[in-house]
């Protein structure tokens, strides 16, 4: 029951990605694409608060399809790489780095925080 509790969570992840990004989309007058960043970050946070629930001792299960279901299916790698890539072609190597670099840092901070909110008490 567990991998197909998975799979239409990530199917619901990746709904919800699109919806994110085109409210992103439509509010962005910078040139960057900014959706990318705020799922990934936000997933990051969201993955972070959901280990850190899972250090406490809480259900694997649980974990599984939040975690590697919803939240697989919302973050996307793929894309921003893609985008970066993009950036980079199109002579924008500061904007690549900054986008690339600075959703790495961004990302990597949100998951410590929610592990911390959780767990580091």
């Amino acid at each position: 029951m567990t991998p197909l509790l998975v799979a239409l969570a990530g199917g619901l992840g990746a709904a919800a990605r699109f919806t994110v990004d085109g409210w992103v989309a439509r509010a962005n007058r910078t040139g960057l694409p900014l959706g990318t960043v705020v799922i990934n970050v936000t997933g990051s946070f969201l993955l972070g608060l959901l280990t850190g629930w899972l250090l406490t001792g809480a259900a694997g299960d649980v974990g599984a399809v939040l975690g590697t279901g919803f939240l697989g299916g919302y973050t996307t790698f793929s894309t921003a790489s893609v985008e970066a890539a993009r950036l980079l072609r199109a002579g924008r190597g500061w904007a690549a780095l900054v986008h690339a670099g600075g959703m790495l840092v961004a990302g990597l901070a949100a998951a410590a925080l929610g592990v911390w909110l959780v767990a580091g008490r």
